[in-house]
């Protein structure tokens, strides 16, 4: 079959389903964290935020919100790293999907550092919403362009001190890579077909240079990263 990805699709992936529950949503939460971290994207995320807060003294209390945070890997992985390393953090996990906030709050006993929230992010609760960095993970694709381009806006406005995004790097090679690595390790048709879509949602270095060039006064870091991920730091511009 052949694969464009001369643009991202417009299909829709089952996670977007905010009713998927049960054990079906938590098996397919944990699959996609552990193609995660198989990968290193956790990782990624992480080294974006080294990235912003070694320009402060660990003195300081850093807020972290993670939109579109899932079962809450990613902050349980930053929390780890925060007590190993001196830093003081307070987390705040937001999805929409109560069902899998639920499972976050499950795994995350024994991280009273690390809080979490049923919120939908186009809705007027969070545009009142600020923390000094927000985590975008894996999240950015599922959205449309215009969408993409008002999120953007909105947690540059958020944030005190920067955004960090870990998103995919759409490519046929990518694609065809995923097809071969989920027939050998992944058996869950969820994280199979919306893996597969994901890439074809994802985005190219000059799609992602056009939405930061519409985000005011900051300072942009775009840098690909294996296995076909981008690393994107937004920083606001000291005046």
């Amino acid at each position: 079959m052949s694969i464009d990805t001369s643009k991202r699709t417009n299909a829709v992936e089952i996670m977007d389903d905010f009713d998927l529950q049960g054990k079906e949503l938590d098996k397919t939460l944990r699959d996609l964290d552990n193609i995660n971290k198989w990968l290193g994207g956790n990782k990624i995320t992480l080294e974006g935020v080294k990235n912003i807060v070694r320009n402060y003294p660990k003195t300081k209390e850093f807020h972290i919100a993670d939109v579109g945070c899932g079962n809450g890997a990613v902050l349980r992985e930053m929390a780890r790293w925060g007590r190993s390393s001196g830093y003081k953090f307070r987390f705040t996990g937001i999805d929409a999907n109560t069902h899998a906030i639920k499972i976050a709050e499950e795994m995350s006993i024994g991280y009273p550092e690390i809080n979490f929230e049923s919120t939908d992010i186009f809705s007027p609760e969070f545009k009142n919403f600020h923390c000094d960095i927000i985590l975008c993970t894996l999240t950015l694709h599922h959205f449309k362009d215009g969408e993409i381009s008002a999120l953007l806006n909105l947690f540059n406005q958020q944030s005190r001190l920067g955004v960090v995004i870990n998103d995919l790097h759409r490519s046929k090679l990518a694609y065809r890579l995923f097809q071969a690595f989920c027939a050998v390790f992944i058996n869950n048709e969820i994280a199979r077909k919306d893996g597969l879509i994901s890439i074809l949602r994802g985005f190219k270095k000059e799609e992602l240079k056009d939405f930061a060039g519409k985000i005011p006064q900051t300072n942009h870091q775009i840098s690909w990263k294996w296995a076909f991920r981008y690393q994107w730091i937004i920083q606001k511009v000291k005046i």
